[in-house]
């Protein structure tokens, strides 16, 4: 069973839209554990002290090294990975979910505050990984975020295999538009927009170099980070 322990002062959050859906389905099918862990439990207070003041100044406060430590210690097992949610950390990709997918679990510590003392990050050998180039509250939705990635590529979770293959970011291109019925549809804005022809023509090798042709010229012009990156992996591939 895949484990994820999510580090928190919040643990009344979780599982929250990971007890819904896919994820929710799958939690309670066994197929992975979800504990949501307070760090309150290890402080050494009887106020349950988890913070103090920035040494050298400066607005906010810091999460104590001794409690958030205690709190990895206890609940992290061996070959677990264990990541600090942080706007400083290394984007999260779906590459990365793949990885932690493949493993025994994670262990997700949920930062507060201005911060986490660097300590910890050190003595811990903490991955730091952020889900987006903005600040949230806390790290908890961000621990989510990492979650339901994770969870959906467990084995047996989504009912079709090719589903996740095709999706936006696994061989670094976005995904091709999606159609159903009715064939014809006129909006709001009074305009009739067809279905591509090429996709009710039932000629599956055209749909197929569709699809491609349509993840690489959307890739190229929503995504130029992307699309350079994969042109850049396609020339030293060649060379």
């Amino acid at each position: 069973m895949w484990r994820a322990v999510a580090l928190t002062l919040f643990p009344e959050m979780f599982p929250g839209p990971l007890g819904e859906s896919l994820a929710g389905k799958a939690l309670k099918e066994g197929v992975w554990s979800l504990e949501a862990v307070d760090i309150r439990r290890f402080a050494k207070d009887r106020h349950g002290t988890v913070d103090d003041a920035p040494f050298g100044g400066g607005a906010g406060m810091v999460m104590k090294p001794d409690v958030l430590s205690a709190a990895i210690e206890t609940v992290a097992e061996p070959g677990m990975p264990k990541v600090l949610l942080s706007p400083r950390g290394a984007p999260f990709s779906q590459a990365r979910g793949r990885e932690l997918a493949q493993g025994p679990g994670v262990v997700l510590v949920c930062g507060r505050f201005e911060g986490v003392d660097e300590r910890v990050i050190e003595a811990q050998a903490l991955e730091e990984i952020s889900v987006g180039d903005f600040v949230l509250s806390g790290g908890e939705i961000a621990a989510m975020a990492v979650m339901d990635c994770c969870v959906r590529l467990l084995p047996g979770v989504m009912g079709e295999p090719a589903s996740a293959s095709e999706e936006s970011f696994e061989d670094g291109l976005l995904e091709y538009p999606h159609y159903t019925r009715p064939a014809s549809w006129t909006g709001a804005d009074g305009i009739e927009r067809r279905v591509p022809e090429v996709l009710v023509s039932g000629h599956h090798g055209k749909v197929a170099e569709w699809r491609i042709r349509q993840r690489q010229e959307i890739t190229r012009r929503r995504r130029p980070d992307l699309w350079a990156r994969r042109q850049a992996v396609k020339v030293n591939d060649e060379k």
